[in-house]
């Protein structure tokens, strides 16, 4: 497995091209699952796990590895399925989400491959609000669901979305009724900016993915009004289907009526994504999630800027 993640740290150039690398893997049974290559530190074959008492259910236990204590999912629990049964024979994907490590147990990991964001797809309608998918996308004839993992750790380990007082203090008269549009795949992720901005008294319009948000952009600039008199912001996620935060940053600098809207890119690629593309695509801030607090003072700072 080491061959497969051989070179990932020289798969970054993709970001900015509207393109991704997904390690594909499996749970239980032969239906295949993809995760972003960028997420990704290591696979390794499941090691010795020291079970943590009274940890959470999906919580298999815990992980020994150069010096850090690394807590491993059950992949296939976290999203509802059976359990995997024989730890020995499974693999690990060690992963940074939300500035924490974490590895998700897998029944197999199978291959690299190199996809366009416009082939990956949100989920089929018919999936309903409890699925675990955030998007889809079809090879050799078959889906591939990618699962939405804020979701799975919102629910395993919990996400704190409480404003401190201080900063709901602090916002008090200063919105003056300015809007902000959320852009975000995961349902879970979209609740969390909402509910941050609420808190501080700003409104929110939310888009699914990078190439709605743009088309309502360009609905709102052919109105006519300057966009920065309807928007404060944009929050935008990196990781989306169909086109991704990188590029919907780049359209936006590229069209005459949206470039000066302020660009707060908000991801959970913590720690290993190169911060030099988020100024080569022009955005104003990267944010890694998800922090309430971090989130609120950020968007404070450019209602400050904008009166």
């Amino acid at each position: 497995m080491a061959s497969v993640m051989e070179g990932v740290n020289q798969r970054t150039q993709l970001a900015g091209h509207n393109r991704l690398e997904l390690l594909l893997f499996r749970l239980n049974g032969k239906q295949r699952f993809g995760i972003n290559v960028f997420k990704v530190q290591e696979v390794i074959q499941c090691p010795p796990l020291t079970r943590v008492p009274k940890s959470h259910s999906m919580v298999r236990g815990v992980a020994h590895m150069r010096g850090k204590t690394i807590p491993v999912l059950d992949l296939s629990a976290a999203i509802g399925g059976r359990p995997l049964a024989d730890c020995a024979g499974c693999y690990v994907i060690i992963t940074e989400y939300n500035r924490s490590v974490q590895g998700f147990l897998v029944g197999g990991v199978e291959r690299i491959i190199n996809m366009k964001w416009q082939d990956i797809l949100p989920p089929p309608k018919g999936s309903g609000a409890n699925s675990y998918m955030t998007a889809v996308t079809n090879l050799d004839g078959e889906l591939v669901e990618i699962i939405d993992v804020e979701k799975v750790l919102a629910e395993v380990s919990g996400i704190k979305m409480e404003v401190s007082q201080a900063l709901v203090q602090d916002s008090a008269g200063k919105q003056a009724n300015r809007n902000v549009l959320v852009v975000d795949d995961s349902g879970v992720a979209r609740k969390q900016v909402a509910r941050t901005l609420e808190q501080i008294g700003i409104a929110c319009t939310v888009a699914n993915d990078g190439r709605e948000a743009l088309e309502q952009l360009q609905r709102w600039a052919a109105e006519g009004a300057p966009i920065t008199e309807r928007l404060l912001m944009v929050i935008s996620d990196i990781e989306m289907p169909e086109m991704d935060g990188y590029t919907l940053t780049t359209e936006i600098r590229r069209d005459e009526r949206l470039k000066d809207l302020r660009v707060l890119l908000h991801s959970s690629l913590s720690g290993v994504f190169n911060t030099a593309l988020v100024k080569k695509v022009g955005a104003d801030q990267f944010l890694p999630k998800f922090s309430a607090d971090e989130l609120a003072k950020a968007v404070l700072g450019y209602l400050k800027a904008a009166a």
